[in-house]
């Protein structure tokens, strides 16, 4: 071997695309390139515009695009393959460069540009390969792919107008794009400029036309991935290795002919890679909109982690969420990200109630165990008890979530304190006298719930962050003392839990689980807590403040707003349901949130709103629009079969509905169903229906939400809020909202909004 190869991102996404033949050959190719780069039938030769870009033949069509990053000490030669393509699509003016920003090799492709933008650009591209004379010219500029730009007689203002070179040039654009990007004048030039152009600069200049200030660009997307100290602009070997690339060796043969790239490997964007891999002086927190990667950072900062750990078999990490569902998820993708068992075995993967559970089965003997019941159930038995006391001053739902939020989420022990606590954010306001007759009811509650055997899982999360706590304090007690401590139970724990705790869906987790979270690693260790979570999709009502449960994420905090999974068109709408009359979301830490600047890279078409007179008439709309999308999906792009089943799914807004969905798809309109249960889609129906509280965490093509109706979304029975608890009645609100844009964001190429009757209220502005 004379030569070794590495693979570019954009290599990559070029190879993914192309005919498995083509895929075949280019592995040929890799095979007789490292033998010996100079073999007459590779032709390898210098492009004319960019003397440290070479192209080499793949077969008669296809071209490999290379540039040379150094020699080892062993005299090998290291390429770099920047891109794959027909030899049409090649030109002279393709470069690479180092960003001065963050050190890393970058390709830029000007054939990707519209010809509006390079002609203002007095820019003109020459194929590095001429067509022979009986073939068809080759386009002046463009790549095949990019959608025409129509031209126009009178030039409108540049879409960037209001910033300057230098301006761009210190946030990171590529050299060779600033004076283009200058240019554009639309958004769809934009999307021309930069499909394929190098991360820094799409984040950049994304960033900047959706609206955001040259400091936030600075802060949140040019800092994080800013050098200490400036590259050699001419080192392209160190440079190489700041570089995310694939190793090109027999090993990835089999992903190559199976086309699987983007399976195969987990791209981390460079800004992400910083957040996962950076050494946080205490607990730190990622946030951003659906689809940004926050799960992806999240999953490879277990990775980081584990891989610093010291030899050892312990399960030092917990890696945990807040449903079941998305703890399997979350375990089946970092299986797939960590190929070592060892290292795997060595992460707890639960969700937050399970783990709690645990907590109390370890402390708990058999006989003293209680079954679990949900918040509804609890309600019900609120109102049976108020029934038989004749209780009529106090409203049932108003007693639970007095009991949940304040009581439970405080972890007031006594009467006494339940008189000092704060209650921020629960509208009526409660004399002395009226806080006694709630603590009576709820003490007359859970004894009620007691003797039944009864316990919330709210109750429960409270009783395990009761019990680790005690476990820390007996901790921190036995290593302050000069010998071995006993309290008549047996020797004290030695050591916390965990090393490092990551958790994912953060917004949606209890005070509880946090105070139970901060007691299970010990405090002051770096690194101790990693945090992920976006507060716009919190869809249960457990708003926390960090900092007063003893988690400090102030200075470590960072936010993530490119989106990788659904496209701008419903990403728009998304964001008006979100933000309707400017709701405001709060940060986790008594501050506030927002989505400015939030985007995305991907088109697709517009959402389709479609109203309908009647239930059954929405349900008829509902199965010929399914039956059009599966025969849409049973093909791929070049005609060849493929199974739709999985790619599909509808939501709605209750379980009621979700049966009578699912009743009327099997029975009138012939197709099969798997219901979303917390354990995933029950069975292998081709089309997922659930609730659309089911719906975090997961993915679908193609995504259909129906009955989005007034009265159902949010559900009627609010109103009774409006003027008696009027901050009560923002909070649901404002959950139906997070609920709404949560399923909608869940459809990655189409989605469908449908009702019967009066639409939703949360539509106005996204319809």
């Amino acid at each position: 071997m004379t030569a070794r190869l590495s693979l570019y991102r954009k290599a990559e996404e070029e190879l993914y695309k192309l005919d498995r033949t083509v895929k075949g050959q280019f592995y040929d190719f890799c095979h007789r390139f490292r033998k010996n780069p100079d073999q007459p039938g590779l032709d390898l030769k210098k492009l004319k515009g960019d003397s440290r870009i070479h192209r080499a033949k793949i077969n008669q069509s296809y071209r490999a695009l290379l540039t040379p990053v150094g020699t080892d000490q062993d005299g090998i030669q290291h390429w770099l393959i920047i891109a794959v393509r027909h030899r049409k699509d090649i030109y002279d003016e393709l470069q690479v460069a180092v960003n001065r920003i963050t050190g890393e090799i970058e390709f830029v492709d000007l054939a990707v540009v519209g010809d509006s933008s390079l002609r203002r650009a007095g820019i003109t591209l020459t194929p590095a390969e001429p067509d022979a004379p009986d073939q068809p010219p080759a386009r002046a500029s463009g790549h095949p792919s990019a959608p025409p730009v129509e031209l126009v007689e009178a030039t409108p203002p540049a879409l960037l107008a209001a910033y300057s070179s230098d301006q761009l040039r210190e946030l990171g654009v590529a050299e060779q794009l600033i004076g283009l990007a200058l240019t554009v004048t639309t958004d769809a030039e934009l999307d021309q400029l930069l499909d394929g152009a190098p991360l820094l600069s799409k984040d950049v200049l994304y960033g900047l036309a959706a609206g955001m200030s040259i400091d936030s660009v600075l802060e949140e997307v040019t800092r994080p991935v800013r050098l200490q100290t400036e590259p050699d602009l001419a080192d392209f070997a160190t440079a190489l290795s700041r570089t995310k690339v694939t190793s090109v060796d027999d090993d990835v043969q089999a992903a190559i002919e199976e086309g699987s790239f983007r399976a195969w490997k987990v791209y981390l964007h460079p800004a992400q890679e910083k957040i996962a891999h950076h050494d946080y002086s205490g607990p730190a927190r990622v946030s951003g909109g659906p689809g940004t990667g926050k799960t992806v950072v999240a999953l490879h900062r277990v990775k980081h982690l584990v891989q610093q750990l010291p030899p050892g078999a312990d399960k030092s990490i917990l890696l945990t969420t807040f449903t079941a569902n998305l703890a399997a998820d979350l375990r089946l993708r970092l299986t797939s990200l960590i190929d070592d068992p060892n290292l795997i075995a060595r992460v707890d993967v639960t969700h937050i109630d399970q783990l709690a559970a645990r907590i109390i089965g370890e402390n708990t003997g058999q006989g003293h165990r209680r079954r679990r019941i949900s918040d509804q159930v609890a309600l019900i038995e609120m109102r049976q008890l108020l029934t038989e006391m004749d209780e009529q001053r106090w409203d049932a739902d108003f007693v639970v979530d007095e009991w949940e939020q304040i009581i439970l989420g405080q972890a007031i022990p006594t009467r006494s304190e339940y008189f000092k606590a704060r209650r921020a954010g629960r509208g009526r306001a409660l004399t002395r006298p009226e806080r006694g007759q709630i603590w009576k009811l709820i003490e007359q509650f859970t004894a009620r719930l007691d003797k039944l055997g009864l316990e919330t899982w709210g109750q429960a999360a409270e009783r395990a962050a009761r019990y680790e706590i005690e476990r820390a304090r007996k901790i921190e007690a036995g290593r302050a003392s000069t010998g071995p401590v006993d309290d008549g139970s047996g020797a004290y724990p030695t050591s916390y839990r965990y090393q490092h705790i990551v958790v994912d869906e953060a917004q949606d987790l209890r005070a509880a689980h946090w105070k139970m979270l901060r007691a299970m690693v010990a405090p002051g260790q770096r690194s101790d807590l990693f945090i992920a979570g976006d507060t716009h999709q919190r869809i249960y009502d457990h708003q926390v403040s960090l900092g007063a449960l003893g988690i400090n994420i102030r200075g470590r905090s960072t936010r993530l707003t490119l989106s990788y999974r659904t496209t701008r068109e419903i990403l728009a709408r998304a964001v008006r349901i979100a933000d309707g009359n400017q709701v405001l979301y709060d940060d986790l830490n008594d501050g506030t949130d927002h989505l400015v600047g939030y985007r995305s890279v991907l088109r697709g078409p517009r959402p389709i709103f479609t109203p309908y007179r009647t239930w059954d008439e929405e349900l008829v709309g509902l199965g010929n629009l399914l039956i059009a999308w599966r025969e849409e999906l049973s093909t791929d792009e070049r005609g060849a079969p493929r199974d739709p089943a999985g790619h599909i799914a509808v939501g709605v807004a209750d379980r009621e509905l979700m049966s009578q969905v699912m009743n009327y798809l099997t029975t009138k309109v012939g197709l099969t169903c798997a219901e979303l249960t917390k354990d995933g889609p029950s069975g292998d129906g081709e089309i997922h229906v659930g609730t659309m509280h089911r719906f975090k965490g997961l993915e679908y093509q193609r995504l259909a939400l129906v009955g989005v109706g007034a009265g159902v979304i949010p559900r009627s029975a609010i109103e009774r809020y409006r003027r008696d608890d009027p901050q009560r009645y923002e909070r649901e609100q404002r959950k139906a909202r997070s609920l709404l844009f949560v399923a909608s964001t869940r459809a990655r190429d189409v989605l469908a909004v449908s009702w019967y009757g009066l639409p939703s209220p949360l539509l106005d502005g996204a319809a």
